[in-house]
C-alpha cells in the first residue's frame, strides 16, 4: 500500500512538473551467506539459519522501484523489496529462541522475512554528458520476522518494525550505449548497520526501455538486547527499466 500510494503520487506530479520517470522492476537469483540469529541477546541460542538448516530454494527476489526526476538534477525514488525465505532440518544442540525451548533433533521449519520500503532522495552534484554523481539521503522502514515451527506444534516468532536511516550514493557513466552504475545505501555504527550495494549496467533495447543486470550485496543486522541478527545476500540480478 505504500510502495502505490508514493508511486501514484510521483505519477501525478510527473504530468505536472517537467520530468522523467524511471520504473525499475528487478529479480534474478538469491544466494545467502550467513544469518546468524540470537533472540534473546544474551539469553538465547545464537545459531545459524543458513548454515545449520537446508535452505528451501531457489530464492526469487522482486524490487520494483519508482525514480523521480525533476530540475535535472534532484531525485526522488520509492523502493518495494520484500524478502521471504525458508529453511527446514535439525539440529544436534537445543535451540532457546524467544522464550521456546526445541531440544535437538527437533525437525523444525524456519521462516526468515526481510521486507524494506524506502524513501530517497537524491542530488546530482555531477551532471554532464558523460558522468553522473550524486549524493542523497534514504528513509527505510524494515518489516521483519524470524519464526521457528516444529513438527510436534511448538512454535514461537520474532517481529521487527523500525525505522533506518542511510547514505545515499550514486555514480554512472552515461558516455556510452551501455550505461555502467554503481548505487549503494548504507550506514554503519552503534549497534547495528546496513549496507545495499548495487555494481551493474543497463542497455537501452528501445527509446523508452532497457534491460539491466548485475550484482547486489545486502549485509547489515543487528546487536541489541532483544535480538543479535547479522545476515548476508548475494544477488544476480536481471530486470528492466522504463523511462518516460
Amino acid at each position: 500500500m505504500r510502495i502505490f500510494l508514493v508511486t501514484t503520487l510521483l505519477l501525478i506530479v510527473s504530468h505536472i512538473l517537467p520530468a522523467q520517470v524511471l520504473v525499475d522492476v528487478e529479480s534474478g537469483l538469491v544466494f545467502q551467506g550467513y544469518n546468524r540469529v540470537q533472540v534473546p541477546n544474551p539469553g538465547g541460542t545464537r545459531f545459524d539459519l543458513n548454515r545449520d538448516f537446508d535452505l528451501q530454494g531457489p530464492v526469487i527476489p522482486l524490487r520494483i522501484r519508482v525514480n523521480y526526476t525533476f530540475g535535472e538534477r534532484h531525485n526522488i525514488a520509492a523502493l518495494w523489496a520484500p524478502f521471504s525465505v525458508n529453511y527446514n532440518g535439525s539440529v544436534d544442540f537445543d535451540i532457546d529462541f524467544e522464550g521456546e525451548s526445541f531440544p535437538a533433533g527437533s525437525e523444525l521449519t524456519n521462516t526468515y522475512v526481510f521486507n524494506s520500503y524506502r524513501l530517497t532522495y537524491r542530488y546530482d552534484i555531477v551532471k554532464s554528458s558523460d558522468w553522473t554523481v550524486g549524493i542523497g539521503f534514504t528513509g527505510k522502514i524494515r518489516d521483519a520476522k524470524i519464526e521457528l515451527q516444529a513438527t510436534d506444534g511448538a512454535s514461537t516468532s520474532k517481529t521487527d518494525l523500525g525505522f533506518v536511516p542511510l547514505l545515499h550514493l550514486y555514480t554512472a557513466y552515461t558516455g556510452g550505449k551501455i550505461m555502467p552504475f554503481v548505487e549503494a545505501d548504507g550506514l554503519a555504527g552503534g549497534p547495528g548497520r546496513a549496507f545495499d550495494i548495487f555494481a551493474g549496467g543497463s542497455l537501452p533495447i528501445s527509446p523508452w526501455m532497457s534491460i539491466k543486470a548485475g550484482y547486489r550485496l545486502l549485509e547489515g543486522g543487528a546487536d541489541i538486547e532483544e535480538v543479535y541478527n547479522f545476515t548476508i545476500l548475494h544477488y544476480a540480478v536481471v530486470g528492466l527499466q522504463f523511462r518516460w
